[in-house]
């Protein structure tokens, strides 16, 4: 996860991308608006690059990968 950080003084403590303000979360939410990886660096932030993108992709599933679930039967 070398392009993603978390520091406690960046928005508490949000996962964002290294050397920027940027959260992971706000990526992942215009990804599910369906919007492409060009047209997230074109229009909403010039200074990322496709691959900072993808590490937002990966650091999610490595978050959902690392949830220990457990079922409730009723």
């Amino acid at each position: 996860m070398e392009r993603i950080s978390v520091n406690p003084q960046i928005h508490f403590g949000k996962p964002c991308i290294k050397g920027t303000r940027i959260t992971v979360q706000s990526i992942l939410e215009l990804l599910k608006e369906g919007i492409s990886f060009d047209t997230i660096i074109q229009d909403y932030y010039p200074d990322l690059q496709v691959e900072d993108i993808r590490a937002c992709l990966r650091y999610a599933i490595a978050l959902i990968a690392a949830e220990d679930i457990s079922i409730v039967s009723v």
